[in-house]
């Protein structure tokens, strides 16, 4: 809650010294909800989000979590959907900052383009939280994800392990956000020994499940299905790959990372046609950015844990740790936890 004070109010004063003021404070003070604009009067926090898309089950948790924090703490939420496009999430942003929010918690679809709406939200004195993807070369007030560089590892270390040997399909995201590069610390040595070949590289504009369908299905017949694993960036191109593995009986027979923990991908680990997924607990980063945004408005203290370069300054981070899930802890890690129950990952 928020306080404003009228520029002329008056309060008892008397002389304790010839020259010396001092406020009369022994009549108490209390709001009164009648009093308006002539002595105080209440505003409440608003935050503006704009996320992606409501199609995966993980930014529909996002959006859940962040709308029952702001109910239970009595803050004005407004939340716009893009589709996954760039020019949309333009339109709708402009329209929160022409609303008068407070905080602009923003996953860009494009991190590049997504600079001239935080300068936009800058000159509106709007703070800017950049969520699970950095906005690059703005002038951001925090950025809040889970460690994008440690999700590739988990990927890396993953494949490398059940697949020491053998032919790659390489996957990886635009936008970029490093998942490729940090898995490769670990593929590009037993590459360079020869161990390993990719047979197929690519990149997939906003993890389309059809173009990374259409790869896999062309690697496979130009390969002759001789394929052993596919570092899939998330569980979306994951699902993709393994229904062109499916039309070649190839299903559950080549190794397939994931990443967001889908529920449709939770299935099919346990079905065994996908490997992996690494969970990154979005209720946690949903109340993160919750907590942060209340603390920007209000000028407090954030946990900042790190500073990472977006090419114009370092950017104040938040940054939480994923972790693996596979086919032994899936009960322990999903379902304990409560992020899905017994019968959603188990029924039909």
């Amino acid at each position: 809650m928020y306080l404003i004070i009228p520029a002329t109010f008056f309060v008892p004063v008397y002389y304790i010294e010839k020259d010396i003021l001092n406020i009369e404070n022994t009549i108490p003070f209390s709001y009164n909800e009648n009093i308006t604009n002539e002595y105080f009067k209440r505003k409440e926090l608003v935050i503006g989000v704009s996320l992606p898309t409501l199609k995966e089950n993980r930014w529909i948790i996002d959006k859940e979590i962040m709308e029952t924090y702001a109910k239970n703490k009595g803050i004005n939420l407004k939340i716009e959907i893009n589709d996954f496009d760039a020019n949309k999430q333009a339109s709708q942003v402009e329209n929160l900052i022409s609303q008068g929010i407070d905080v602009l918690i923003l996953a860009p679809v494009d991190p590049v383009a997504a600079a001239d709406l935080i300068e936009k939200a800058n000159k509106a004195g709007i703070k800017v939280i950049s969520y699970e993807i950095l906005a690059k070369n703005s002038n951001v007030d925090l950025y809040i994800a889970f460690d994008n560089s440690k999700v590739g590892e988990l990927q890396g270390k993953f494949l490398t392990e059940k697949v020491p040997k053998g032919n790659y399909i390489v996957l990886s995201t635009d936008p970029n956000v490093g998942l490729k590069e940090s898995a490769m610390k670990y593929i590009k040595p037993l590459i360079d020994i020869g161990n390993i070949k990719i047979v197929t590289d690519k990149t997939i504009k906003l993890s389309n499940p059809a173009t990374t369908y259409d790869i896999v299905k062309n690697a496979l017949i130009n390969n002759n299905n001789k394929v052993d694993a596919i570092l899939a960036p998330n569980d979306t191109s994951a699902g993709a790959a393994i229904e062109a593995l499916k039309e070649y009986g190839l299903d559950g027979k080549v190794v397939v990372t994931g990443q967001n923990a889908n529920l449709p991908a939770v299935k099919r680990i346990l079905q065994r046609t996908q490997a992996m997924t690494v969970f990154k607990d979005n209720r946690e980063l949903a109340k993160t950015a919750m907590d942060a945004a209340v603390k920007l408005a209000n000028n407090q203290d954030l946990a900042i844990n790190t500073y990472i370069n977006n090419g114009k300054i370092n950017v104040p981070s938040i940054i939480l740790t994923p972790i693996v899930v596979d086919s032994k802890n899936v009960n322990d890690v999903i379902i304990k936890s409560g992020y899905y129950n017994f019968n959603e990952v188990y029924g039909s």
